[in-house]
């Protein structure tokens, strides 16, 4: 009965979830469900279990979600992200409309800005140009999510996307982690995604399909020539990934930082510096990039209070992401506590293929990617539950952490994107279509994704690249 408890708890989750009902509201109320059903005081797993959980989330996390949205805000308002955009889509044309507009999103994903931001950046663009190479718009949602939802999200070295960062507080490493296959995997989804796209499109034009008519969000394409180069406009995301690239592996953090507060005996997240690093040198990172990103866009905002706005937006809009996540983790130690979890761990550790943990990370990091529709917040739970049982797994036969790391960021970006995804319901609302339009494609790279990560744990069985 306490496995069937968990089971429907996480069934009501995913179902109100994909109604469309806020997690943040309603993962304590199946969380106290699952624990009612095993016997537990609600009171007490509401703030000792769920809450401190959700806390200490947030305490690590907060100023990583805070000043990513705030740079992806001001690289909305002043242009800078629109002309990236639209000079790449520009440049390549209609004869490479998909292959544009996939290079244009991971160009910004990959720089740090917000994939929702990228939706809203890059959409009037790419619409106007499916429209002129009369592609039918229903394969335009995938296109967009195959360059921002998948690649340069969590498969690519060195990406500051939030997907590739969480892995490193559980295991010590850095967003670099595991190099060779994060390439391997990352361009093989891009360019298995663009086969696939391509061949819908070709398909489409032989029955005669064009672009379609369209009303709703339909966008009017404003005069560019008051768009920033993109020579300027690149600067904020070069900005971004240099300096992340050198307070990571160049500067040399002090490692006794943190001794001064365990004398204090205050409440520490992080073990040691190695832990914090990567978050550390994203903060300074994302500082830098807001600053140059404020420095050459003032111009287009026209005025300090434009500037406080878009400032304000930005620091309002982290708090919904960061609380939905923090929301499902809390979730995740609540259900962790309850005795009926020991047998679902027990199967989901009891998967050896190959004699690694490797294959129930991504298995486990799967599932509850798909069933919270959150790659970070279904990571952030099964890290929490299991990582330190995968890490011994992998001391014990020698395996480095890097594979720990960049299996479970791309196991993340696998099943996330099921129909009641955020980012995905989103996506759809922006370009005027709905799920029966446009949703099958965005599943067939949802496939992709998720038998991707099993290709690279194979690769690394067969090679042992890192």
């Amino acid at each position: 009965m306490e496995v069937i408890g968990i089971l429907l708890s996480l069934f009501l989750l995913m179902f109100f979830a994909y109604r469309g009902f806020s997690v943040i509201l309603f993962a304590p109320v199946f969380a106290l469900l699952a624990a009612s059903l095993s016997g537990l005081a609600l009171m007490p797993a509401y703030t000792e279990l769920f809450m401190a959980k959700a806390v200490t989330y947030i305490k690590s996390f907060f100023p990583v979600f805070l000043l990513g949205a705030v740079f992806g805000k001001m690289m909305e308002d002043t242009g800078l992200a629109k002309g990236i955009a639209h000079a790449i889509i520009k440049g390549l044309g209609r004869d490479r409309a998909i292959l544009s507009i996939v290079l244009a999103g991971c160009v910004l994903t990959y720089g740090g800005v917000s994939l929702f931001v990228v939706v809203f950046a890059i959409y009037p663009f790419a619409s106007a140009l499916f429209k002129e190479a009369d592609i039918p718009k229903r394969l335009l949602p995938a296109t967009i999510a195959l360059g921002a939802f998948t690649a340069t999200m969590d498969s690519l070295p060195g990406t500051p996307q939030i997907q590739n960062l969480i892995p490193t507080n559980f295991f010590g490493t850095n967003i670099y982690a595991a190099p060779i296959l994060g390439l391997i995997g990352g361009f093989a989804i891009l360019g298995f995604g663009i086969l696939w796209l391509d061949y819908r499109r070709k398909q489409a034009a032989a029955a005669g399909e064009g672009y379609g008519n369209h009303t709703l969000n339909e966008p009017e394409i404003k005069n560019d020539t008051k768009l920033p180069s993109w020579q300027i406009a690149i600067l904020p995301l070069l900005s971004v990934l240099v300096v992340n690239f050198l307070m990571t592996n160049v500067f040399t953090w002090n490692s006794e930082l943190l001794e001064p507060f365990k004398a204090m005996k205050l409440p520490l997240t992080a073990a040691a510096v190695k832990n914090v690093i990567s978050i550390w040198s994203l903060i300074i990172a994302l500082i830098t990039g807001i600053a140059f990103a404020i420095a050459l866009g003032y111009r287009n905002l026209g005025s300090t209070s434009m500037l406080a706005k878009s400032l304000n937006a930005g620091a309002i809009g982290s708090l919904l992401a960061i609380m939905n996540t923090a929301s499902e983790v809390g979730y995740g130690n609540v259900i962790a506590s309850l005795s009926g979890f020991k047998s679902i761990s027990d199967a989901l550790m009891a998967i050896k293929v190959g004699g690694s943990p490797l294959v129930s990370e991504a298995v486990t990091v799967n599932v509850l990617a798909g069933v919270t529709g959150s790659a970070s917040g279904g990571m952030s739970i099964a890290l929490d539950l299991m990582a330190k049982d995968w890490l011994t797994w992998a001391n014990s036969i020698g395996m480095s952490p890097e594979i720990l790391h960049r299996v479970a960021s791309m196991a993340s970006g696998g099943m996330d994107t099921l129909p009641h995804n955020g980012a995905v319901i989103t996506l759809l609302a922006v370009c005027g279509l709905t799920h029966k339009d446009s949703y099958g494609d965005i599943f067939v790279l949802t496939c992709l994704k998720a038998f991707m990560v099993f290709v690279v744990i194979l690769i690394h069985a067969i090679t042992g690249l890192l």
